[in-house]
Protein backbone atom coordinates (compact mmCIF):
# COMPACT_ATOMS: atom_id res chain seq x y z
CA UNK A 1 0.00 0.00 0.00
CA UNK A 2 1.64 3.41 -1.23
CA UNK A 3 2.50 5.55 2.07
CA UNK A 4 1.36 9.34 1.04
CA UNK A 5 -0.07 12.45 2.33
CA UNK A 6 -3.70 11.37 0.54
CA UNK A 7 -3.48 8.04 2.36
CA UNK A 8 -2.87 9.52 6.06
CA UNK A 9 -5.85 12.23 4.90
CA UNK A 10 -7.71 9.64 3.81
CA UNK A 11 -7.10 7.49 6.66
CA UNK A 12 -7.73 10.74 9.17
CA UNK A 13 -11.52 10.53 7.54
CA UNK A 14 -11.66 6.60 8.00
CA UNK A 15 -11.60 5.71 4.68
CA UNK A 16 -8.18 4.59 3.67
CA UNK A 17 -9.46 1.75 1.66
CA UNK A 18 -10.05 4.35 -1.27
CA UNK A 19 -6.07 5.32 -1.49
CA UNK A 20 -5.09 3.30 -3.97
CA UNK A 21 -7.76 4.21 -5.96
CA UNK A 22 -7.02 7.92 -5.52
CA UNK A 23 -3.89 7.47 -6.62
CA UNK A 24 -4.56 5.60 -9.78
CA UNK A 25 -6.64 7.86 -10.62
CA UNK A 26 -3.90 11.01 -10.42
CA UNK A 27 -5.02 12.15 -6.71
CA UNK A 28 -1.61 11.59 -5.09
CA UNK A 29 -1.75 15.09 -3.23
CA UNK A 30 -4.01 17.39 -1.65
CA UNK A 31 -4.13 20.06 -3.90
CA UNK A 32 -5.42 17.81 -6.89
CA UNK A 33 -7.77 17.01 -3.79
CA UNK A 34 -9.20 20.11 -3.13
CA UNK A 35 -11.09 19.70 -7.49
CA UNK A 36 -12.85 16.79 -6.24
CA UNK A 37 -16.98 16.74 -7.32
CA UNK A 38 -18.89 13.90 -7.87
CA UNK A 39 -18.02 12.48 -11.31
CA UNK A 40 -14.30 12.18 -9.70
CA UNK A 41 -15.43 10.16 -7.04
CA UNK A 42 -17.58 8.09 -9.53
CA UNK A 43 -14.14 7.21 -11.41
CA UNK A 44 -12.72 6.65 -8.02
CA UNK A 45 -15.27 4.30 -7.13
CA UNK A 46 -16.67 5.74 -4.27
CA UNK A 47 -20.81 4.56 -4.53
CA UNK A 48 -21.25 4.59 -0.30
CA UNK A 49 -23.04 7.76 -0.21
CA UNK A 50 -21.56 8.60 3.91
CA UNK A 51 -18.38 8.22 2.10
CA UNK A 52 -19.23 10.78 -0.27
CA UNK A 53 -20.27 13.03 1.67
CA UNK A 54 -17.56 13.16 4.47
CA UNK A 55 -15.00 13.65 1.31
CA UNK A 56 -17.01 16.14 0.11
CA UNK A 57 -16.79 17.66 3.56
CA UNK A 58 -13.15 17.07 4.51
CA UNK A 59 -12.34 18.78 0.60
CA UNK A 60 -14.34 22.13 1.68
CA UNK A 61 -11.69 22.20 4.93
CA UNK A 62 -9.41 21.97 2.51
CA UNK A 63 -10.49 24.93 0.88
CA UNK A 64 -11.20 27.15 3.68
CA UNK A 65 -7.52 26.24 5.41
CA UNK A 66 -6.26 27.34 1.76
CA UNK A 67 -9.02 30.93 2.25
CA UNK A 68 -7.50 31.27 6.18
CA UNK A 69 -4.22 31.10 4.62
CA UNK A 70 -3.82 33.04 1.91
CA UNK A 71 -3.03 35.80 3.05
CA UNK A 72 -0.11 34.61 4.39
CA UNK A 73 3.13 34.18 2.17
CA UNK A 74 6.77 35.58 2.57
CA UNK A 75 9.68 36.43 0.27
CA UNK A 76 13.66 35.74 0.38
CA UNK A 77 15.15 39.06 -0.48
CA UNK A 78 18.72 39.21 -1.13
CA UNK A 79 20.30 41.44 1.62
CA UNK A 80 22.11 44.53 0.88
Amino acid sequence: MCTNIVYEWLKTLQLPQYAESFVDNGYDDLEVCKQIGDPDLDAIGVAVPHHRRRIHEAVQRLKEADETAAGLYFTLEPQP
